[in-house]
This record gives structure tokens, sequence and C-alpha cells, in this order.
């Protein structure tokens, strides 16, 4: 019998399955994320680690777990985790891809829509009591039909927004490492730009001040993807300036984002609290995926969805 730590609730029945199999399974049910203290503890004589993206798992946190040989991650990234330090005490990590492609395609495009039409200002306007103020030019927004949609970072996920363009009869432009436009082309020509990459060294602050100086400035970035491909403090400088029309977040760095933090002072501005995969299916299929990591692991074998 092993010992699973996992760091929150999750839904759907994959704890009972980890129980099932015959281990002990350990679950923070505290609202807020585990302080790092109790990391420490809790991973002293755990075998398998079950954690969340707000989870930082270190060299200090593994050299605490002498134990432990499965950590699994409950996203599809795994950039809270050093894999460097995982691999060298070899312990494998898994992540859960693929089933969060949908769910997180979908919001990034309600996203677009949101911040075109003005959604979030149009509803506060109901129930401030603005509505009475109606006239021909109030709350105008841009049209997304027709528009030109910059998808950056065509895997998965930003292969199934450019779908969802192609289905509002938008023009569709890609940015990969190998293919499609350049950055700077894409920038400069689209009215969407929709951000679909992995946070690594080469991504990190891929949205700098000069990125957001080729945009148009009656254009909007949209990230799904994670908060640090973004220079927050850029951002908000460009939309203060008006040098773009607007942003659409639903990652930041940090997560999550203190209320004072000065980006929520920018104009034309929707944050999200990392909503990406939350739907009740997308949610459950994760821990599945999850769970399997850790089983497999527990079992000898490779797991199913490691990390790369």
């Amino acid at each position: 019998m092993a010992r699973v730590f996992v760091t929150r609730r999750l839904p759907g029945d994959a704890v009972e399955r980890l129980r099932a199999a015959g281990h002990e399974v350990d679950v923070w049910t505290e609202p807020l994320a585990p302080p790092r203290e109790t990391l420490l503890d809790r991973l002293a004589d755990a075998d398998a680690l079950l954690c969340m993206l707000t989870d930082v798992v270190d060299a200090e946190l593994l050299d605490a777990a002498p134990r432990l040989h499965a950590i699994a991650n409950y996203a599809v990234g795994s950039d809270n985790i050093d894999l460097e330090a995982a691999r060298a005490r070899g312990i494998p990590v898994g992540v859960t891809p693929g089933v969060l492609t949908d769910a997180t395609a979908d919001l990034a495009f309600a996203l677009i829509l949101a911040i075109a039409r003005r959604l979030p200002e149009g509803e506060a306007a109901v129930r401030g009591g603005e509505w009475k103020t109606w006239g021909p030019d109030w709350l105008l927004g841009r049209d997304v039909h027709d528009a030109t949609l910059g998808i950056v970072g065509r895997g998965r996920i930003g292969s199934a927004v450019a779908r969802r363009g192609e289905g509002f009869g938008m023009t569709v432009l890609h940015h990969g490492r190998s293919s499609g436009l350049s950055l700077d082309e894409l920038l400069a020509q689209a009215d969407f730009v929709s951000l679909h990459v992995p946070l690594t060294p080469e991504t990190r602050h891929l949205i700098d001040a000069a990125a957001l100086a080729r945009m148009r400035s009656t254009a909007y970035l949209i990230n799904t993807a994670r908060g640090g491909v973004v220079d927050q403090e850029a951002l908000a400088a460009a939309l203060h300036a008006g040098a773009i029309a607007g942003a659409a977040l639903d990652v930041t760095d940090p997560e999550p984002l203190p209320p004072d933090h000065p980006l929520l002072d920018a104009p034309n501005l929707i944050v999200l609290p990392h909503l990406g995969s939350a739907t009740h299916a997308t949610r459950a299929a994760m821990a599945d995926l999850a769970v399997d990591n850790v089983l497999a692991a527990l079992d000898g074998r490779p797991m199913p969805h490691p990390a790369t």
C-alpha cells in the first residue's frame, strides 16, 4: 500500500479509484491551497503526489520527500514543477493533456466575444441602472465576424480556437515554432491575438512592450495560456496609453492575482480566475488522467500521460 497526498478535493470518483486500488489517500480539504510548510510535512512520508498548477514542486520539496516516486500534475502543463530535479531523482511526472482542449478553446472564444462586444460593461450598466442612458452610440463594440484572428502557438488548443474563429467567418493567421507567419507579422495584422503557447524560458514575456507596440491600436490581446507569457507591466502601460484596444486574460502571474495588483487598474481589461478547464466534465476527466498517472507509476509502469 502506498500513501498518496492530493493537494485539493477532486471532482468525480478519481480519489475513490486510488483507495479502491488499496492506497492510502490524504486529501487537503481546506478551501485555500496547502501552505508550503504543509506540503513539506505531508510529503515527508508520501509515495505519490497529485498536485495543482499552483503548487510549486521544486528541489527543496523533493529533498523533503525521500519516498516520493510519482508526481501527477492536475494540469496540461508542468511549469510549476522542476522537471530536471524530478528526473535527477528518478521521479516520473505526469500531466493531463487533451481533455481540456475544447473547454479552454470555448473560453478563449468567449473572451474574444466578451471583450469585443463589451459584455462586462453592458451587464454592469444594467445592474447599475444606466440602461436609461441608451443611445445609438452607447457601448459600441467591435465586430468579430470578418475580423482577423491571430493564433500564437497552434497546438491542440490553438487549433481548436482557430476552428471556432473560422466558424465565425474570421480570417485566421497563426505563428508557430515551425510554421505560419513570423510573430511580428501576425501582431501587425491581427484584430485579435490569442495566445496558446506553453510557458518556457523562451516564451516568458513573449508579449512584451515591443510586441504590444507592434499590435494595432484597435486590436485585442487574449491569453488563456500562462500568465508569464505576457509582461503584465507592459500590458498595463499599453492599455492605459490606448496602444491596444483591450485585453482579456484567464491567466495571470501570479495566480491568484492580488485584488490590489496594478494590472487591475488598467482600462478595457477582463480578468478571469483561470477558468479555462472549469466544466464539470473536463475537470472530472482531468482527475481521471491524473489518477491514471499515479496508479501506473505506483504499479511500476510508465505513466500514460508523461510531462515532456
